[in-house]
């Protein structure tokens, strides 16, 4: 074989191996993009209405499967989309399904006349109990939840809006079933943020980031099952 020969046969190689990455990343691409429709998908905690359970910068995976093929269970924690504002994904606690009987006495939820079970990360906030006339927040109902719908709370009780205020949930905006934090990153008020000019949060971000991780960095949230 001589030189161009070689060199033909090599070129053909390198050719062959970059279609082989290619084709090797489409395919990743193809089964991320089936994967996020389809079965699961990334969402970020943003605000304190599920604390203790969720803070925000919490990062959660949540499977889209769980109710395609039956209704969610009371205790729950659900992504759906925000009843007044679908583009809006909240996050709560299912807490009663179609057919049961809500109340609230005094802060202490009831379904069905029963005590409702209460998750050990559920906290009150406000020491107060405000009264019907003033609030929904500490007593509600009783109220029957009609057919197709969910009624959810926040584990922040005293800190959420949620069925109290919205309404009952169409099961129809349910996207999920939240699974485990997969990544905890707390929020810092004086950490730069993105805006223009974009250069130099192009060099600053990391750089903070980097020097604030330890800090920042929630290790033992990582992997908490829900």
């Amino acid at each position: 074989m001589n030189g161009r020969e070689r060199m033909a046969v090599a070129g053909k190689r390198q050719r062959t191996a970059a279609r082989d990455y290619l084709e090797a990343i489409l395919v990743a691409l193809i089964i991320a993009v089936v994967l996020r429709t389809f079965v699961v998908q990334a969402y970020r905690i943003p605000s304190d209405s599920m604390v203790n359970t969720l803070l925000p910068g919490d990062y959660l995976l949540v499977s889209k499967l769980a109710y395609q093929l039956g209704d969610p269970a009371p205790g729950d924690i659900l992504v759906f989309q925000y009843p007044l504002n679908p583009s809006k994904d909240f996050v709560k606690r299912c807490i009663a399904l179609e057919g049961q009987t809500v109340e609230i006495r005094d802060k202490v939820v009831f379904v069905n006349n029963q005590p409702a079970p209460m998750e050990p990360d559920v906290t009150f906030s406000d020491q107060r109990t405000l009264p019907a006339k003033l609030s929904n927040r500490d007593n509600f109902g009783p109220t029957v939840v009609p057919p197709g719908q969910v009624f959810v709370l926040g584990d922040n009780r005293d800190d959420s809006r949620d069925s109290r205020d919205w309404g009952f949930l169409d099961k129809k905006l349910i996207r999920g079933k939240a699974l485990f934090v997969y990544w905890s990153w707390a929020p810092d008020p004086d950490a730069p943020e993105w805006e223009s000019p974009y250069i130099l949060p192009l060099l600053t971000i990391p750089f903070y980031n980097l020097a604030h991780f330890p800090q920042r960095m929630r290790w033992s949230r990582i992997g908490k099952t829900l």
